[in-house]
């Protein structure tokens, strides 16, 4: 809400118009964010984890080093009274963003650069790590993992480009998820039959290992509510789940995740198995795809995802160490949505630039969009960078086109000069 105009106060002797009244309400709702954001404020000093964003490494790192991505261990839940204190600030946060957001265009705070027929990059300017696009309707709806207050990230566009303020479409986890610690990560959403179901990751309070929950709404931005005891998957002898990736192919459905390999110094594997009509359990058993076998892979592959061109299958995923540079995408050949896969001897096909200013650091975590006139655009995250040329702690929203030639996908990016819009 910084930036409000403040609200002009009449003479006695003048009656109030309709703007002076719409300039209260909205300096009210302002003024109810504000305390709220403050009682939120005292309730982390006083060590609740609260629903903030997920950790990132400090912001004067250029290179991480090559490094595991441990989940740190979740300190303990809050209080009864602060659990239930700070539920009822998310959710008057919401309630108050939600009641502005609609009408709020998107800036060149939170959007980058348009101007009538080109766009820069980055398309979003606030912390929106591992985003994931939707079309309904002819709008594009984004969700990423928790940061800015919010478990899941939820924001909309008509073009791609210009992006409204985000706001919460999870405002509470499952019953069998912790509270707490910025362990909410990486939201995926299908529409099935006349609803939406949203998977997503959170730290398991039984196992004590990220799992992979599900949720259900009504409309795409939510809200999302995840009445289940139990996760959906929970590899936790395999270190845990992340990374869930719905897709479907004809009449079937299947999901794409991630063990956890990596928390623990086990080998991660991509993973993919058929889902029941609805999209809430699982069928038969997990097949592996692919693991982190190639030198450019480092430790970790994740993010998976599917996507059909030509009767061709190709699972895209990211690898590498999040927070540095070494984090890239590549893709596996596949046979069928269930594998056998193959890696592209290409890889990787979109990477860090750090040879030419402005610099652009571990793109990733991608998700696939077409757009209404056909094209085919891969979404992804980069690191903010610093005017030191430093990594920031922020990660902005990308987005490139994504070709395919001679039976190969290739990203036109990453780019960082005008791109016609989509």
């Amino acid at each position: 809400m910084s930036g409000a105009t403040a609200p002009v106060t009449p003479s006695a002797s003048e009656t109030p118009t309709p703007g002076h009244v719409s300039a209260r309400k909205s300096q009210a709702r302002a003024n109810t964010v504000a305390w709220i954001v403050a009682a939120l404020a005292m309730l982390g000093a006083a060590g609740c984890d609260g629903l903030g964003g997920q950790a990132s490494p400090t912001a004067t790192v250029t290179v991480a080093s090559q490094a595991a991505t441990t989940v740190p261990t979740p300190a303990a839940e809050a209080t009864t009274a602060a659990t239930a204190t700070q539920a009822m600030a998310v959710t008057a946060v919401t309630e108050a963003t939600e009641a502005t957001a609609p009408n709020t265009p998107a800036s060149t705070a939170t959007s980058g650069a348009a101007a009538g027929t080109t766009f820069t990059n980055p398309v979003l300017r606030n912390d929106f790590p591992d985003p994931f696009v939707l079309e309904e309707g002819g709008v594009y709806y984004a969700y990423a993992t928790n940061a800015q207050g919010k478990n899941v990230q939820v924001t909309s566009s008509t073009d791609l480009v210009k992006w409204k303020l985000s706001i919460e479409a999870m405002p509470a986890t499952g019953p069998w998820a912790r509270l707490g610690g910025s362990l909410v990560w990486a939201p995926e959403v299908i529409k099935i039959g006349e609803k939406y179901v949203l998977y997503y990751t959170a730290r398991d309070k039984a196992s004590d290992k990220q799992c992979v929950g599900v949720a259900v709404a009504d409309k795409p931005q939510g809200r999302f509510q995840d009445p289940n005891d139990g996760p959906l998957v929970c590899q936790a002898d395999e270190g845990g789940t992340i990374d869930a990736a719905p897709f479907r192919d004809g009449d079937k459905l299947y999901l794409y995740y991630k063990n956890d390999g990596n928390c623990c110094n086990k080998l991660t594997y991509l993973y993919a198995q058929e889902m029941a009509p609805d999209g809430l359990s699982l069928i038969g058993e997990p097949k592996q795809l692919v693991h982190n076998d190639k030198g450019w892979e480092g430790r970790v592959v994740e993010a998976p995802t599917m996507w059909k061109h030509e009767d061709k299958y190709y699972l895209f995923f990211s690898a590498n160490n999040y927070a540095g540079v070494e984090y890239a995408v590549g893709y596996a050949n596949c046979e069928t949505p269930l594998g056998p896969c193959e890696d592209a001897p290409e890889n990787p096909i979109l990477a860090s630039r750090m040879d030419q200013k402005p610099l652009v650091i571990g793109p990733g975590h991608q998700t696939i969009i077409e757009d209404d006139d056909g094209e085919t655009w891969l979404v992804y995250h980069a690191w903010e960078v610093t005017s030191a040329g430093l990594r920031g702690s922020s990660r902005f929203m990308w987005i490139d086109r994504l070709t395919f030639e001679g039976g190969k996908p290739v990203v036109q990016g990453p780019t960082t000069d005008p791109q016609p819009v989509p």
